[in-house]
């Protein structure tokens, strides 16, 4: 059986179409390749089949029969354009979470257990290549790329030593901040405003393609890396998670279902631009690479 990148593109008459691309960067369109499969029709619904569609997709990768497209002529969705949810951890790098800390501090693993928030997947993911709109009521848009776990099986109250086996995937997820939003004065009994600050049109790109976990022997090796135009912001290896996938999908599956098709955006490195006072600007690109997943790359223009 062959490797293969699961992945939506946009068809003729612009709806999308999961397809999956080969090692020699063909297309194969799920719905011409398995005409009558029920699954065949999303990449969502593809998600929730995983256990019979990942050996099934595996063989088709390795068919030499039947139509393909060149990868380079199809234009890219997001591989998930309504996931049930979208997880994202907070401060799971231990520089990261320095960096964002007044007094510097980190965590404590010992005493601390995992920080997540909601993003809207209907209303902020996007593909690559798609653009970036910084809303207007923002001056201080900043970038996050971040590893992100795609769930193929339903997981409740999973525990660590059994965690991965509910994972289909991998992509790449750049969890973009308003940091000006972050605080709310009208409301200062509390602290940080996530809705507020997380949760805008295009604020979550993602993509290129989901890479099945069968694919990454060791996904704490891939390399992180985030550039805006020609810096390099962020570098690192996904080994320095704090809270790594497993114990990231107990903590979840004890409070609530995981979904087949729910994202995990485990938490971004250090080397945002906050700390800094960088923040992207329209006409700014932003390019998100993972070693073994593929790059994410969007530009920044002005929104509404």
């Amino acid at each position: 059986m062959a490797n293969f990148r699961l992945l939506n593109y946009r068809g003729e008459a612009g709806a999308a179409r999961a397809a999956i691309a080969r090692d020699d960067d063909r297309i194969v369109d799920l719905l011409d390749a398995l005409p009558g499969c029920a699954w065949a029709t999303s990449t969502l619904a593809v998600l929730g089949a995983w256990d019979e569609a990942q050996p099934r997709l595996a063989r088709l990768a390795g068919e030499t029969q039947g139509p393909t497209r060149a990868l380079s002529d199809v234009h890219l969705l997001a591989p998930l354009l309504y996931p049930p949810a979208i997880y994202c951890t907070g401060a799971n790098y231990q520089a990261h979470a320095s960096e964002m800390n007044a007094e510097g501090a980190g965590v404590d693993k010992a005493t601390t257990q995992p920080y997540l928030f909601l993003k809207s997947g209907p209303h902020c993911v996007i593909g690559p290549g798609d653009e970036v709109r910084r809303p207007r009521i923002s001056r201080k848009l900043d970038w996050e790329g971040e590893f992100a776990v795609v769930i193929g099986r339903r997981a409740r109250n999973v525990a660590v030593a059994d965690a991965m086996q509910y994972v289909a995937g991998y992509t790449i997820m750049n969890d973009l901040s308003l940091r000006d939003l972050s605080r709310r004065p009208d409301w200062p009994r509390w602290n940080i405003d996530w809705f507020g600050h997380k949760n805008f049109e295009t604020g979550a790109p993602m993509g290129p393609w989901i890479v099945p976990a069968s694919q990454i022997t060791d996904p704490y090796a891939c390399r992180l890396e985030t550039w805006v135009n020609a810096e390099r912001m962020q570098d690192t290896l996904v080994s320095g998670l704090i809270f790594d996938i497993a114990e990231l999908i107990e903590y979840l599956s004890r409070r609530m279902t995981l979904l087949p098709g729910d994202v995990i955006a485990t938490g971004t490195p250090s080397g945002v631009g906050r700390p800094r006072g960088i923040f992207l600007q329209p006409g700014d690109r932003v390019r998100v690479t993972i070693s073994g997943i593929g790059t994410l790359e969007n530009a920044i223009v002005e929104g509404d």
